[in-house]
């Protein structure tokens, strides 16, 4: 059975994977490094303004879930934090790095295409091509036991659909779908919707994300 995970727990875990990967040399994470992680104004959607405070009390139910490790330094007096979500012998879930890549930007950035999580893997896991990110996909959808992502139903002005992760439990597809179809009414003459906006930026990011990989 997955793991059920709040929003700010998935926000947490996602921060202590991704850093892991990002910054060994300072991970585990002590407390005030994890909630600016988790508050960071880039690569996280939607944006949080989590205090010490409430980062440390998911802390306390996610060690419950056992799904995260503290660490004190006795000399310090200074806990620190390191996931045991995945790829640890205390973990039940085991992924590659690709995988885990996916895993990590879904938890932190909600639903994303292939497109948009192959630009934005960096660090994690440089996918070759988009059909390598499918492939990743595919394995989390189909493993044995429990799927880890669903497919969303294609948005408007999408090529692509979004898939999404199943940690904070299922996904109802139809209401998604009624909330696609909705987003696909014109926008009043002369007026940009939100949706197409939002939709432009996030290709303006994926687009700029790449660029940066290219440009090393």
């Amino acid at each position: 059975m997955l793991p059920k995970l709040s929003a700010i727990e998935a926000r947490v875990i996602g921060c202590l994977i991704e850093k892991s990967v990002f910054t060994p040399d300072q991970y585990p994470l002590t407390l005030n490094a994890l909630t600016n992680a988790c508050n960071q104004k880039s690569a996280r959607d939607p944006v949080m303004n989590l205090t010490p405070g409430e980062v440390q009390q998911t802390i306390r139910l996610l060690e419950a879930k056992h799904l995260v490790r503290t660490d004190e330094n006795f000399k310090s007096r200074t806990e620190k934090y390191s996931q045991r979500f995945c790829n640890t012998r205390y973990s039940n879930i085991q992924l590659d790095d690709a995988q885990r890549a996916i895993v990590c930007l879904l938890l932190l950035r909600g639903p994303q295409t292939p497109g948009e999580l192959r630009a934005r893997s960096g660090r994690l896991h440089p996918f070759v091509d988009n059909d390598e990110v499918v492939i990743a996909i595919t394995g989390l959808i189909e493993r044995e036991g429990e799927p880890m992502l669903v497919k969303l139903p294609r948005s408007a002005g999408r090529k692509d659909s979004e898939y999404m992760h199943l940690f904070s439990g299922p996904v109802d597809i139809d209401a998604h779908a009624v909330k696609t179809q909705a987003s696909k009414a014109p926008a009043s003459p002369g007026r940009v919707s939100v949706t197409e906006l939002a939709e432009r930026v996030s290709r303006l990011e994926a687009e700029v994300a790449s660029l940066k990989e290219q440009l090393g």
